[in-house]
């Protein structure tokens, strides 16, 4: 598993909450709120669902452009009379196939 990145955990799990990071690491966390600044240990406790959630969207990013190239022309094909429902569904199947998700932390 790859570093915590700081940046990407406080942005996602503390909306809201003002704070500086000077570098990127715990030590140069400037917190500003009024709120308890959150210990490393829980910065990284949420470092595996945050870096999960950007490879699910990276995925999901990588999926629509594929889509939009190899089944949507499927899709409209099949809309006009020229392809079936099936072979609509096999290319979304195959852009899955292609793109899968990673596995859960």
């Amino acid at each position: 598993m790859s570093q915590p990145d700081y940046v990407k955990i406080l942005g996602q799990k503390y909306v809201g909450q003002e704070w500086a990071l000077n570098g990127d690491n715990y030590d140069g966390l400037i917190w500003l709120s009024d709120t308890p600044k959150p210990t490393q240990a829980e910065l990284d406790a949420y470092w595996p669902e945050v870096d999960y959630n950007d490879q699910v969207a990276a995925v999901e990013q990588t999926r629509l452009t594929a889509y939009e190239k190899q089944s949507d022309p499927v899709f409209f094909k099949w809309q006009r009379g020229d392809a079936t429902e099936l072979e609509w569904r096999e290319a979304v199947a195959k852009v899955k196939a292609e793109n899968p998700y990673p596995p859960a932390p």
